[in-house]
């Protein structure tokens, strides 16, 4: 864990994908005092262009973009971790479990990711959201939640049939302890890298889907999100009458938000898996030996 934590703050795409979210997060926390109206309320003319009074421009509605923005950026967010978080505990049980238990344990645990692999996961979110109707973004991060876990489940019990055979592992059996000590305190530790680049990848998957599914009309019209905030710039034609601002906004926002999450997610996996670094030591290398060859 100390390991990883000192390669994330000397790996400069993590300080940098860790400066955009904490940006973001921040923005999403001070809403209530940054956000110049209510984001529900008619503050201005229909698409009025960005200017002083509202510096994002207004929607169809009259509403202010840029407070709509900033209250969108707090549910986007609370889906996407909210989300990333049950996809990220479910599949990390699931692989222990299946991984270390082994016999017919594994085979149950083999049987229902095969099954949630097999089911195309778009899809059945589209389903979902339609037979549910107008779905919250609490029931949007539910479905996502118990429908996305199976990637991360079959690579955490690959990993943890790795570190089974360890000699710690074998130690801890051969000292009586505890099945769920074992895979709680020997094995999970060892799984911290895998652990986090799934968390990470689960929230860009997740924040992403959400704005999809209610771009496509199945989220709740009433929530304030980004993803509401391009079905009703979309509903209401914003490129066709030259609103630009009021469906590239939240576009910026979710592109900026994947970007900061995806920059994490390289450095976790540069760290998690040295190869990775080979090309920019390689490059140093390749900058050194020119430099003593311009000096000859």
């Amino acid at each position: 864990m100390t390991a990883l934590l000192r390669g994330l703050l000397h790996n400069r795409k993590a300080m940098v994908g860790f400066g955009i979210i904490a940006l973001i997060v921040i923005v999403a926390l001070a809403a209530p005092w940054l956000a110049p109206f209510d984001p529900g309320a008619r503050s201005g003319r229909p698409h009025q262009p960005p200017s002083l009074d509202h510096l994002l421009g207004t929607t169809r509605l009259g509403q202010d973009v840029l407070s709509r923005l900033l209250w969108g950026a707090r549910t986007s967010l609370a889906v996407g971790f909210g989300a990333g978080l049950l996809i990220t505990l479910v599949g990390t049980v699931m692989g222990i479990l299946g991984g270390y238990s082994g016999g017919r344990t594994d085979e149950v645990v083999s049987f229902l990711t095969n099954m949630v692999l097999v089911v195309p996961n778009l899809p059945l979110l589209l389903v979902l959201a339609a037979f549910l109707g107008q779905a919250s973004p609490i029931v949007i991060a539910l479905i996502l939640g118990f429908t996305s876990w199976a990637w991360g489940a079959r690579v955490t019990r690959a990993e943890t049939l790795s570190v089974r055979q360890k000699d710690f592992v074998k130690s801890a059996e051969m000292m009586g302890e505890p099945r769920w000590r074992i895979m709680a305190v020997e094995i999970f530790p060892n799984l911290l890298s895998i652990v986090g680049i799934n968390f990470i990848g689960s929230v860009v998957f997740a924040v992403i889907t959400e704005a999809t599914l209610e771009f496509l009309g199945l989220g709740d019209p009433r929530a304030v999100s980004w993803g509401i905030m391009l079905f009703n710039a979309q509903k209401a034609s914003a490129l066709a009458v030259g609103a630009w601002w009021d469906i590239l906004t939240p576009c910026f926002a979710l592109a900026l938000l994947g970007i900061g999450l995806s920059l994490l997610n390289f450095a976790v996996d540069e760290i998690a898996n040295p190869r990775l670094r080979t090309g920019g030591r390689l490059g140093r290398w390749s900058a050194l030996i020119k430099a003593g060859e311009g000096r000859l």
